[in-house]
């Protein structure tokens, strides 16, 4: 993708322009920012889709009992009437599912892969939405479907309504407010307040961003350091304690345990590429509820492209796929972080690879991660 070309999904602006003058920091409005666009799922699919297992999907409705928040999956008849006002159906990682939901998404590939969360779409009925609310995370809200009107806001006031199974914000003051049509998106930073509600039928995409809480990453960076720490190539020390005297408090901590155990992990986090290589993994775990069916062998004569369900991204000295690490350099790193960029790799580039990232690359065709295309 070229960063520095103006795109209508933009408003004429560049990625970079985008970037730099939107990215988590003011609203941007786009009419007809997807001329002619589609529903990449119709309806009677969308609601057989809700039902499957594997899916993340939810109801929500807003009838004359309240709120109710119900989780899927689904059966056909479970879900309201068309007819019937005020309900919503989200359904999480449409690309995960739907080959063009994931198409959907390359569109907005301008921001990291692991920042890049996933496609999810709602299906609402007159008068349907989900309320006032925050997300901590950017958004681009793309109408496909009929029309729904936005409220937005900056939010002073975070407390919420209580006794609601959502989390509705009790004070919401919007300042401006949109009526989005077919083709029309709206991109919010995180922490701006939203409230939209469809006038008829509508469907929205919503492409959101992860952002991870500086508490939530170290936590799992730590687990992911354990579970991959190796022994040293020298043996690992042991804790030893030959001037310890006898004592009359045994319930005390002794202090020397303490400063070995201090020394332990701060030696685990002195090695910068341990952290890098545990982030990596982190970062391209697959979702929990993925999994992949059985590939074939790589083929002669064929492109590769990445499994919609595959994560794929790398560093300077690594490149990670699904919550794997391997260590790539030379000629093979560059190719393997081409098929990371473009998530494709081509007849005569797949030529150049050697034979342990060729091998490499054929187990991920056989375990389903990456497909073996004419």
């Amino acid at each position: 993708m070229d960063i520095t070309r103006p795109l209508p999904l933009l408003g004429g602006l560049s990625p970079d322009a985008f970037m730099r003058r939107h990215w988590q920091k003011k609203p941007l409005l786009v009419r007809q920012a997807w001329p002619g666009v589609q529903s990449p799922i119709d309806r009677s699919a969308l609601f057989d889709l809700a039902g499957a297992d594997g899916v993340e999907s939810r109801l929500l409705t807003q009838f004359d009992a309240g709120w109710r928040l119900r989780h899927g999956p689904f059966r056909r008849r479970a879900l309201p009437p068309i007819s019937k006002p005020n309900w919503t159906l989200l359904v999480q990682g449409l690309d995960l599912h739907w080959q063009a939901a994931h198409e959907m998404l390359q569109h907005f590939r301008f921001v990291p892969e692991v920042r890049l969360d996933d496609l999810m779409i709602s299906y609402a009925s007159d008068g349907g939405g989900v309320g006032p609310h925050l997300d901590s995370y950017d958004v681009f809200l793309l109408q496909v479907k009929g029309r729904r009107r936005w409220r937005i806001g900056p939010v002073a006031d975070r407390s919420l309504v209580p006794d609601r199974p959502v989390r509705l914000l009790a004070n919401f003051l919007p300042t401006e407010e949109y009526l989005l049509e077919p083709g029309d998106m709206l991109y919010l930073p995180p922490l701006w307040g939203h409230d939209g509600v469809a006038e008829g039928e509508c469907m929205t995409c919503s492409i959101g961003f992860r952002a991870a809480t500086s508490s939530s990453l170290a936590q799992e960076l730590l687990v992911e350091l354990a579970e991959s720490m190796e022994m040293p190539a020298t043996g690992d020390a042991l804790y030893r304690d030959p001037g310890q005297r006898a004592t009359s408090t045994p319930g005390r901590m002794p202090e020397s345990l303490r400063l070995f155990a201090d020394k332990a992990l701060q030696r685990a986090l002195r090695d910068p590429k341990a952290i890098a290589r545990a982030l990596g993994q982190l970062m391209s775990a697959p979702k929990p509820q993925v999994w992949f069916d059985a590939g074939s062998p790589l083929l002669e004569g064929c492109d590769v492209v990445l499994d919609p369900r595959s994560r794929m991204v790398y560093d300077e000295h690594h490149v990670f796929i699904n919550g794997e690490a391997f260590v790539a350099s030379g000629r093979d790193a560059r190719l393997m972080r081409l098929l990371a960029d473009r998530r494709r790799l081509e007849l005569a580039e797949l030529a150049q690879l050697g034979a342990s990232a060729r091998s490499l690359l054929n187990d991920w065709t056989q375990a389903g991660w990456v497909r073996v295309v004419p």
